[in-house]
């Protein structure tokens, strides 16, 4: 077996140089490297934002879905929307692992696993699409994948069905970036909040803040008000398109004594939405923008433009033991485990 770079630089086809993510084009071929684990897929989950994105774009036709997916990993090598960017994560079964790995890894032919690496840099040959779930932006698939030296995983847990871990799984690094960031006593503000990484951001945030804390979240309608209200009590939920920022300050102000909130976290999938983050933050507070959605010339042009001194942080996917927390959020609330039960399985 041949040894390719742990970064999968050796998958690279063009532009020659750079990293397999903001590659063009990279290798799909399951010839494996000694450093690379094959695996037989299962399912895609893609990205929220990406998913949308096509099923716009094929007017919900679920037959245009199938073929643009095929499109794009035919083009790419991988599954990577050329207009959002993003890509999303997967499960499936280890088929083999190279031989440079074993002994090393503690994975072993057989475990299912859920990828927590991008599907936009991850390796993807999809013989067949079997199905297409638009509520949840799952996909399953034939198909094999590749994980990389440096990929991480998680061993899907034998306490809850492997459905509903992935749904948490999907958006594990959100409410693990909550356990970081938010401090007991602050104001926090969730921007798509009855989603599926707004409302487990939601429920960490209220364990965070504590009871003299405040978390507001900002959701479309009545319908989203009700379902994150059932996610806890604490939160303070509030109705705004998130599109219109001057509707989405207004109302975290009212929520929040008329004052400005420590930290502002954007779940939301839809473009245009980094004013109304930006704008409900005090100087030197915290902008979060885990939707792969936003644009990051327009967040950082757009709090130069009215005066925001804050920290704005890149919705970065991984975090320390990001996969652990969250699932943990579904062992401990009855309630959130409930709705997504109803929702993703």
């Amino acid at each position: 077996m041949k040894k390719g770079c742990k970064y999968g630089t050796h998958r690279v086809i063009e532009p020659l140089g750079v990293l397999p993510q903001p590659a063009k084009k990279i290798s799909n071929d399951m010839e494996l490297y000694s450093n690379e684990i094959l695996i037989d897929v299962i399912a895609l989950n893609i990205d929220s934002a990406s998913f949308t994105q096509i099923e716009e774009e094929a007017h919900g036709d679920v037959e245009k879905i199938k073929a643009k997916i095929l499109e794009i990993v035919g083009e790419k090598g991988k599954m990577q929307n050329p207009v959002t960017g993003s890509g999303g994560m997967l499960i499936g079964t280890i088929e083999k692992i190279g031989e440079d790995l074993v002994g090393v890894t503690p994975l072993k032919v057989g475990d299912k696993i859920a990828t927590l690496v991008s599907l936009s840099l991850t390796p993807l040959k999809i013989e067949e699409i079997t199905a297409i779930h638009p509520e949840i932006d799952r996909v399953e698939i034939k198909g094999k994948a590749i994980l990389f030296e440096s990929g991480i995983y998680a061993v899907l847990p034998e306490d809850m069905p492997e459905n509903l871990a992935l749904a948490a799984l999907d958006v594990a690094g959100a409410p693990a970036q909550i356990a970081k960031l938010v401090k007991p006593c602050q104001s926090v503000a969730i921007l798509g909040s009855a989603g599926k990484s707004g409302m487990l951001c939601a429920y960490e945030a209220v364990k965070r803040v504590g009871p003299t804390g405040n978390v507001i979240g900002v959701v479309r309608n009545e319908k989203e008000k009700a379902l994150l209200e059932r996610v806890s009590s604490k939160v303070k939920v509030v109705i705004a398109d998130a599109t219109k920022p001057i509707d989405v300050l207004n109302a975290v102000l009212a929520a929040n004594d008329g004052k400005e909130v420590d930290v502002a976290v954007n779940c939301v999938n839809v473009a245009n939405t980094e004013m109304s983050t930006i704008l409900p933050v005090k100087d030197y507070g915290i902008a979060y923008f885990f939707s792969m959605a936003t644009g990051f010339t327009k967040a950082a042009l757009g709090a130069e433009g009215v005066g925001k001194d804050i920290t704005m942080i890149v919705g970065n996917g991984y975090t320390h033991d990001h996969a652990a927390i969250t699932l943990e959020e579904l062992r401990e609330s009855a309630v959130l485990r409930e709705i997504f039960n109803e929702l993703y399985l």
